[in-house]
């Protein structure tokens, strides 16, 4: 299968900024066109809409080896963390959250919007690009009530090692929460073996779907235990009940959703996850690899400062480059058809199972071309 002829961008441009939005495939528009043929032609088919709810959330279970039944969708990875957040009681002694200084905004700010329920924040700082094991170690106690986790650093791409760090966790009886989003669709992902009790992540990046979308697993022991105060008709046990009277949440992860979902993005979705299951995880994960390795390479044969780690093992699809005007370099390898993106002073490049040797190619012909922002 040529997956890049799939890719119209790759007609003109460059594209090497999955990091922030997958590109856009034929299927994935062909999907658009489904929806509003479904909506034109049949009116208001509501089964079909839940059908296709259902199957994503079988698709979803599939990428990370859980249980549907363990499977929320939700509408974003912030609506998931909140869903995660108000379910969680911090009344008593054991009321700190672990947040790793790798997270996302919105996910550290979602927890410290629990400071009004008695949470109490406690960052794990990073030293040169990375966070030892031994400072989780210290940072996580017997009043950690969870640990909300980053598994690639969406600012330049290194890639904890989860599975070590949710070890130390269990041993002190704290929940641990992955983010996922910078990882999922590019590798694979096990949440058995991991041994995570929740993990978040969303369609727009790697999994080639559009933005409007996110998932939640929860542990099944855990689910019934939790009540999120967020809440909404497909939330409920019976999402066709219409009872006024009373909340009566899903025995399932499903009470982690809330009002209805946004049709047009299930038919995307799934689209954009059928194209990542027909190549396989395993195939991407060797590619990602490979290519990244072709990015580090090249930068570091050309003297600039890769900020990401030279071991694939240490970071995820996405390889960062230091820059002394990185807003601009952005813009100008844009005008040379090349995207990709910025944060913190690095330039992210983030290839995935669409991206070849051209590519990098004339990603390296820019960065020669504009060294000077480089050194």
């Amino acid at each position: 299968m040529n997956i890049r002829k799939k890719f119209p961008i790759f007609k003109k441009k460059a594209f090497i900024n999955s990091c922030s939005k997958g590109a856009l495939s034929d299927e994935v528009r062909q999907a658009y066109d489904d929806y509003l043929t479904d909506w034109q032609e049949l009116g208001s088919p509501w089964d079909l809409w839940v059908n296709k709810l259902e199957e994503l959330r079988g698709a979803f279970a599939t990428l990370i080896h859980a249980h549907p039944n363990e499977i929320a969708v939700t509408t974003s990875v912030s609506a998931s963390v909140n869903a995660i957040a108000s379910s969680i009681d911090f009344s008593g002694e054991r009321n700190e959250v672990v947040v790793d200084d790798f997270a996302f905004p919105t996910t550290a700010q979602i927890w410290h919007a629990q400071k009004g329920r008695g949470a109490t924040v406690m960052h794990v700082p990073e030293v040169e690009n990375s966070i030892p094991l031994s400072f989780y170690e210290k940072a996580i106690t017997e009043r950690t009530k969870i640990v909300s986790l980053t598994h690639v650093c969406y600012r330049h791409g290194v890639m904890q090692d989860v599975a070590e760090i949710i070890k130390i966790a269990k041993q002190k009886g704290a929940l641990v929460m992955v983010d996922s989003y910078q990882s999922l669709g590019t590798m694979p992902l096990n949440i058995k073996e991991i041994g995570a009790d929740f993990l978040v992540g969303g369609t727009l990046k790697y999994l080639l779907g559009s933005s409007g979308l996110g998932l939640l697993y929860t542990k099944q022991e855990l689910i019934k235990q939790l009540n999120p105060s967020s809440s909404g008709w497909f939330a409920q046990a019976d999402i066709f009940a219409m009872d006024i009277y009373a909340n009566t949440p899903s025995p399932t992860a499903r009470r982690f959703e809330t009002g209805t979902p946004p049709n047009p993005n299930l038919y995307a979705a799934l689209a954009g996850i059928e194209l990542i299951q027909s190549i396989g995880l395993e195939k991407i994960d060797a590619q990602r690899r490979e290519i990244t390795g072709m990015i580090k390479e090249g930068v570091m044969q050309r003297g600039f400062h890769l900020v990401s780690p030279i071991s694939p093992d240490k970071h995820g699809p996405m390889v960062s480059v230091r820059s002394n005007n990185v807003e601009l370099l952005v813009q100008l390898l844009e005008e040379d058809q090349v995207i990709v993106s910025s944060r913190d002073g690095n330039l992210r490049i983030s290839p995935h199972i669409y991206n070849n040797a051209d590519d990098i190619d004339r990603l390296m012909d820019g960065l020669s071309k504009h060294k000077d922002l480089l050194i």
